[in-house]
């Protein structure tokens, strides 16, 4: 059951690269149609649950030889992860993203770019079962379908006033996730 939590959580935090990057597409475009904001929270689910697996295959490979030391790694991964999230919010110019124009391939390359952390949250699902790594794979892409459409919406309706905060609770999330890792 623990692991279903942990599932949520971890697509919430992993999601908030992406849920920015959407709010941000949203916000190029004030005429933006639903098939495009589908499109863009679909590609994103797909790689933020795409990139946990291979992670988790890589992981599940070389569990026995790191078992012992996995609280320590899942804490470590997602501690960096999450300060590296708080420090980029902190430090993001905000004007970049005025002048893409969003093609497939930018939703591409912008669902690559924010799924990185994911892959290496796939290692802390090494001592998963295949059944609980399938299941939280699936919540996390679920999370961020949501939270991308969300974010599409959100940008084209009220600008980028939210993004800070979005990748902010992100990194907090990662953090508070690895701290429970190393304690309990």
């Amino acid at each position: 059951m623990s692991f279903l939590i942990n599932s949520i959580l971890v697509g919430i935090g992993v999601a908030m690269d992406a849920f920015t990057i959407a709010m941000a597409d949203g916000l190029k475009d004030c005429k933006i149609k639903i098939r495009k904001m589908f499109l863009i929270a679909f590609t994103f689910a797909i790689f933020q649950g795409v990139m946990p697996l291979i992670g988790y295959f890589v992981g599940h490979a070389v569990l026995n030889l790191i078992t012992s030391f996995i609280p320590y790694i899942t804490f470590t991964i997602l501690f960096i992860l999450g300060i590296k999230m708080i420090i980029d919010s902190l430090q993001k110019d905000k004007t970049k993203h005025d002048q893409i124009n969003l093609t497939f391939t930018i939703i591409f390359f912008q669902s690559i770019a924010t799924s990185l952390d994911a892959l290496s949250v796939g290692f802390t699902m090494a001592n998963y079962t295949l059944p609980m790594a399938l299941i939280s794979v699936f919540i996390i892409a679920i999370i961020t379908f949501v939270l991308c459409f969300l974010g599409v919406a959100i940008g084209k309706k009220f600008g980028t006033k939210l993004e800070t905060f979005a990748e902010v609770f992100g990194g907090i999330i990662l953090i508070i996730i690895g701290l429970q890792n190393l304690f309990l």
